[in-house]
């Protein structure tokens, strides 16, 4: 029995110390001397923004301009986009300068803000280009140029339509050659 047990949280243990270290591993890679924001075009949400590592950053609508409460296990999965020391954010292409900011953090860390309000990254995010955080629990959202959250894709203007006439034939009637196959 206990060998069966054992057998059985094994593999859960593993999985876990896995998913930690890897949160981890994200969140030491969104520490930057002078982290970047700009922005990219996307088809799917329009001209968002992201970090100079081309991932996509997040607000989480929560926090209060001015203020990060995501911390602990939230911030393990939503890293912050940090600045060390006394080090600026610069500002890329697409991003405007009179929005980039700092937000000190409850730990004392530097998190990068923008319109106010500071900017994550998703560790489910692995490479440039994803959103897979967009609108996670409701509260996850990409950011566009101006600040705000985008909810929702851009919907595409629907496709022409064509009208077509409908035709019909008939096969002499009762059930044969009808299509019918009871």
């Amino acid at each position: 029995m206990r060998g069966r047990m054992i057998r059985f949280l094994l593999p859960l243990a593993v999985v876990a110390v896995a998913g930690a270290g890897a949160a981890v591993a994200a969140t030491a890679s969104m520490h930057s001397s002078g982290a970047t924001v700009r922005a990219v075009k996307t088809s799917d949400y329009g001209m968002v923004l992201v970090g100079a590592n081309g991932r996509t950053l997040y607000r989480y609508t929560p926090d209060r301009k001015g203020a990060s409460v995501c911390a602990g296990k939230c911030a393990a999965f939503w890293p912050p986009l940090l600045v060390a020391g006394k080090a600026k954010p610069t500002v890329g292409a697409g991003a405007k300068a009179a929005l980039v900011g700092i937000v000190k953090r409850a730990n004392g860390a530097r998190q990068v803000s923008y319109a106010g309000f500071p900017l994550y990254y998703f560790a489910g995010d692995k490479k440039a280009g994803d959103v897979k955080g967009e609108g996670f629990g409701s509260k996850w959202y990409v950011v566009d140029t101006r600040g705000a959250l985008v909810r929702h894709p851009l919907v595409s203007a629907p496709a022409p339509t064509t009208t077509t006439t409908p035709t019909t034939t008939s096969s002499g009637g009762g059930y044969g050659g009808g299509g019918y196959t009871g």
